[in-house]
């Protein structure tokens, strides 16, 4: 039986149930800008490329928490079991002609500089680059889908290429790779499936929602810090991956150039501060129990505290090294 993979690039304060939509209380963005989309034409040969990880490995870049999530996860008898029995042949073509149907596939001769994106991003992660699509939506989201025996896909919505400078969108392209470097593709159909529709199969709906659902949403919160070190290994920048989380969280092409990531960065220090007390850890808990990603400003404050860790330092050093190895 073929497993999916389906994961969204959500920064909202929602669960996988409005995931799918990014955020249900977000504004539809007009696409008036022929301005915005010349940050897409912008050559790459414009910037200095970066390092190439060519022995790069999942680990390196895997989260402490995405590790342990993981591990309890693997430990619980028969997960897969369940993924295979709730997961069939019709509902996978359901979401691959759902997706391949309604969008543009990039290619080198359609989209071209999208594409260059997406090759430079799986060859800085050093794995095979999915097939890209651009989806026309208002809401800003991204995705995933990977099943088994078949080549993965990412897909991208306009209004999320409107909101996003190049390098910013190349972020977020590194953001889904991330999911396919790290296999989270089994948890992450047992998540879908759970919040999509899990509740109503007979005999599982329950016992997933009694026993699985604070775990599995724990997973993925941890995976998707993991898929923000990704996104900070092709971006080398960290302000890049957090003005995304920025504007994904409160932003849109209007107000794009008036938005300050030293600012957010210091709202995240705020947050912890305001939750740092017992009952603010308690309403923190509340808070983010039963969501699917992290809260906006904990993904930047996490992407910028590993951005400065020797772990990270030491990351890029090798990979300078293995660059400097094949010029010579």
């Amino acid at each position: 039986m073929a497993s999916t993979c389906l994961s969204f690039f959500c920064l909202s304060n929602s669960t996988l149930n409005s995931c799918s939509s990014f955020n249900s209380s977000s504004s539809s963005i007009r696409f008036n800008s022929v301005k915005k989309n010349s940050r897409i034409r912008v050559s790459l040969s414009s910037r200095v490329g970066p390092v190439v990880f060519k022995d790069l490995d999942a680990d390196d870049i895997r989260h402490p928490l995405d590790k342990q999530n993981t591990l309890i996860l693997k430990a619980i008898p028969g997960l897969n079991e369940i993924v295979k029995a709730l997961v069939g042949t019709v509902a996978e073509q359901v979401m691959i002609l759902e997706n391949i149907g309604t969008s543009v596939l990039v290619a080198e001769n359609q989209l071209s500089n999208l594409h260059k994106l997406m090759v430079e991003a799986a060859e800085v992660l050093n794995i095979e680059a999915p097939d890209l699509y651009v989806r026309q939506n208002p809401v800003p989201n991204a995705y995933t889908l990977a099943v088994s025996g078949r080549k993965p896909f990412v897909v991208v919505h306009t209004s999320l290429v409107e909101l996003l400078t190049r390098r910013e969108l190349q972020a977020v392209l590194a953001h889904e790779l991330g999911h396919l470097k790290c296999d989270h593709g089994v948890w992450l159909t047992l998540a879908n499936i759970l919040t999509l529709g899990a509740y109503s199969v007979p005999g599982f709906g329950g016992i997933i929602a009694q026993r699985l659902e604070e775990q599995l949403f724990r997973w993925l919160r941890a995976a998707e810090l993991t898929c923000d070190r990704a996104a900070l290994v092709v971006a080398q920048d960290p302000k890049v991956v957090v003005s995304v989380l920025m504007k994904l969280a409160g932003g849109c092409p209007s107000l794009s150039d008036q938005l300050n990531v030293d600012a957010f960065l210091e709202q995240a220090r705020s947050y912890d501060k305001a939750s740092s007390s017992p009952f603010g850890w308690y309403i923190r808990n509340a808070q983010t129990s039963q969501l699917s990603h992290p809260l906006p400003v904990l993904r930047a404050r996490e992407i910028d505290e590993w951005s400065k860790s020797q772990e990270y330092k030491s990351l890029l050093s090798r990979a300078r090294r293995i660059s400097s190895a094949q010029k010579v």
